[in-house]
């Protein structure tokens, strides 16, 4: 579970803010944990909800605009949808279609079901906010592209390692025990998404579907952001797929 302090809050780049905290997998494997925010052309706030919702995330949103869209990003990043669904009950809730099962506990109506809904749905942020699922992937992740930023934003489908930044305000270094790190140029990053890749096909077709994509930065839920050529290092992480 992600630790609710210790967060990061910063404006990225214009109208795109990042919330990056602690967060560590099997209780001891520093991942870091991200959730992001855009304001759209219209003002509205779109949000891929990953982390806690503390008071100071709810602040900064509320100051950004109103927010109307909360998206989980693949089928086991949805803790903390409830959080944010109550906090913001007039936003459209989106996620994919196995997060959307474990939830059926919480009452959460949700408008949108990746892997359910007919491929080419469109649930209303697409004017700011393009996205594909990728159906082999064993997490069932989807990709989401803001042109006006040159921005990808992904959750596991590409891994920048250590978490440096979701560490700095803890006394950890976020360092991954025995390898220290995980990035797009290992050879080990490869081997791990290839082994994740469930339909080799599909991820063929949705790999080279964002590598078409005209991004500079990437927004990973674990890991560091990458702020420049990150179409090469996304190109790169996909290449046994790619070429």
């Amino acid at each position: 579970m992600a630790s609710s302090a210790n967060c990061v809050i910063r404006e990225v780049t214009k109208d795109v803010w990042t919330f990056s905290c602690p967060f560590a997998r099997f209780g001891f494997i520093p991942f870091g944990g991200r959730s992001t925010a855009i304001k759209m052309q219209n003002g509205d706030v779109w949000v891929l909800a990953s982390t806690p919702l503390t008071a100071e995330t709810k602040q900064k949103l509320d100051e950004i605009g109103p927010v109307k869209w909360i998206v989980g990003a693949d089928s086991v990043h949805y803790l903390y949808l409830d959080e944010f669904k109550k906090a913001y009950p007039q936003a459209k809730l989106v996620a994919e279609k196995d997060a959307i099962k474990k939830q059926a506990d919480t009452g959460l109506n949700f408008d949108g079901a990746w892997g359910s809904d007919p491929a080419g749905t469109q649930y209303g942020f697409e004017s700011d906010i393009k996205h594909c699922y990728f159906s082999g992937f064993k997490n069932k992740d989807v990709a989401f592209f803001h042109p006006a930023s040159r921005t990808l934003i992904e959750a596991d489908l590409l891994f920048n390692l250590p978490a440096t930044e979701q560490y700095s305000k803890t006394n950890s270094s976020g360092k991954l025990p025995v390898f220290g790190t995980l990035n797009p140029y290992m050879w080990l990053h490869k081997q791990f998404l290839w082994g994740l890749g469930t339909d080799k096909a599909a991820m063929k077709r949705d790999a080279k579907t964002v590598a078409d994509w005209d991004f500079e930065r990437i927004i990973p839920c674990h890991g560091d952001v990458i702020e420049k050529d990150g179409n090469k290092a996304w190109r790169e992480a996909y290449k046994w797929y790619l070429n």
